[in-house]
């Protein structure tokens, strides 16, 4: 009797401590706990985040496999069907589809493997520009997994595929199709499948993102949210790649809310 009148101060202190989060799911909703203060974002809200991290991003990692055989260049035997990923730039110049837009060097390794049959993916994160502040384990990132198709001169054109990527990445101007460097030409990831980590699991959706959530996301959502860390914003124009500071820059407040 006298270690229960002991261990019961203890028992009632441990019933008062906060709860732990939900793995996966929203917690249900309570007076000391709202759920508003734990939602999981949807498989939607993951898949406006998604698009945005596209748009604003130009960057990623283009993962393919090494083919099983070789005549064009010396390699370690045992490297043979193993996958390599590598730094490629990208631009979002096709917002309507959202399928990113890649200058394809055909002499890099990325394109040589998928010239040899390797599927592909392009991996993407987050970057805020204040990151140190944050663990990126919590930011977004995610994989898309798709297959190139090759752009016609008339969308090259139509499109404005040169003016749009060069936005992105002046350095490529060097080498755009007709360069007197390498063989180049402008490639779409033709998206078939979005694999999404939104960070920690207890507060953030980690799945699969169908196909049609990723292509069917607005220009006025994306215009909706804020990402984590984002500080200022800028004015979209109806490229959908002004975020490139061509635009009118807005503080912080005139901006988009998250």
């Amino acid at each position: 009797m006298r270690l229960l009148a002991l261990l019961t101060p203890v028992f009632a202190t441990a019933s008062n401590l906060p709860q732990p989060q939900h793995i996966f799911s929203n917690p249900p909703s309570s007076p000391s706990t709202p759920q508003s203060t734990y939602k999981i974002p949807t498989i939607h809200e993951s898949a406006v985040q998604a698009r945005r991290i596209l748009h604003l991003e130009s960057l990623g990692t283009l993962s393919t496999l090494f083919p099983h055989t070789s005549t064009l260049e010396k390699r370690p035997s045992d490297v043979s069907g193993l996958p390599i990923g590598l730094m490629d730039y990208y631009a979002d110049c096709e917002p309507a589809s959202g399928n990113p837009t890649i200058l394809a060097i055909t002499i890099a390794t990325s394109f040589k493997n998928v010239a040899s049959g390797s599927n592909i993916t392009l991996s993407l994160r987050w970057h805020p520009p204040n990151w140190k502040h944050y663990s990126a384990a919590a930011l977004p990132r995610y994989s898309l997994v798709g297959y190139l198709e090759d752009l016609t001169a008339e969308e090259v054109v139509k499109e404005g595929m040169a003016t749009c990527f060069v936005g992105y990445h002046p350095d490529a101007a060097a080498w755009l199709p007709g360069n007197m460097i390498h063989e180049s030409k402008f490639v779409r990831l033709v998206v078939q499948e979005v694999y999404w980590i939104g960070g920690f699991g207890d507060r953030a959706y980690i799945g699969w993102i169908p196909v049609e959530e990723w292509r069917g996301v607005k220009k006025e959502e994306m215009e909706g949210i804020r990402l984590p860390g984002e500080k200022k914003a800028r004015a979209w124009d109806n490229s959908w790649w002004s975020w490139l500071g061509l635009g009118e820059e807005r503080t912080e407040g005139e901006g988009w809310e998250l």
